[in-house]
């Protein structure tokens, strides 16, 4: 992971649980949103105009760290018991 060049100013801290849940729009004439949904709260992702190779690599940043979270997660939660729980 890259250091951060700028002081962070604020921190939004969105659990997970029952209510937490992701989902993709895909859209033929305009650039895909990807949803993180926490209850109340949506986070929704997507490009800011025609999609960049910055975009691009945001998008395979934000899969590989949230690959590598669900490694940690299987790791605490325990590799056999997470099989369960992904079904």
């Amino acid at each position: 992971m890259t250091r951060r060049r700028t002081p962070r100013t604020s921190v939004i801290r969105l659990t997970t649980g029952q209510a937490a849940r992701t989902l993709r729009h895909p859209y033929s004439l305009h650039p895909p949103v990807l949803a993180l949904d926490f209850g109340a709260t949506s986070v929704l992702i997507t490009t800011s105009g025609p999609v960049t190779v910055d975009d691009l690599k945001f998008a395979r940043q934000l899969a590989r760290e949230a690959a590598l979270f669900v490694l940690s997660l299987e790791r605490r939660f325990g590799q056999a018991d997470s099989h369960a729980v992904a079904a």
